[in-house]
């Protein structure tokens, strides 16, 4: 008798570890300014992408999900509102590579609510 062994998963170039991310959304940020808009710290290990993130109305989050040789992440999403609300959902998110050699994602989310959309967030050069 064979065991079935599940097939490993394909190295994905180490794009996103040790990057740091803010998002463009109007929607979670709650004032002017850089300190008022969700900023995320993006970790890899082979295709393991997660994240943490907080910032603008966003009081804490976390995302965790795969990323494929193309760079492309699918990930879930959780994260608590400043004014209470738990929102959760799964993201796909595409990399897109900017004039200046930023990376930008392109994420097309749906929510646990039904809700979907499109949102972008920019690497953060320090």
């Amino acid at each position: 008798m064979t065991r079935a062994t599940r097939p490993s998963a394909a190295p994905a170039p180490s794009l996103y570890d040790g990057l740091t991310f803010r998002s463009t959304a109007a929607e979670t940020a709650s004032g002017a300014g850089a300190a008022q808009v969700p900023a995320g710290d993006y970790h890899q290990h082979r295709d393991l992408v997660w994240a943490e993130f907080s910032g603008g109305r966003v009081r804490q989050g976390r995302l965790v999900g795969r990323c494929d040789a193309d760079g492309v992440i699918t990930a879930a999403y959780c994260q608590v509102l400043t004014d209470g609300e738990v929102v959760s959902g799964q993201c796909v998110s595409h990399p897109e590579r900017l004039a200046d050699g930023r990376l930008r994602l392109r994420e097309e989310w749906s929510r646990a609510d039904g809700s979907h959309g499109t949102s972008y967030i920019e690497e953060v050069r320090t």
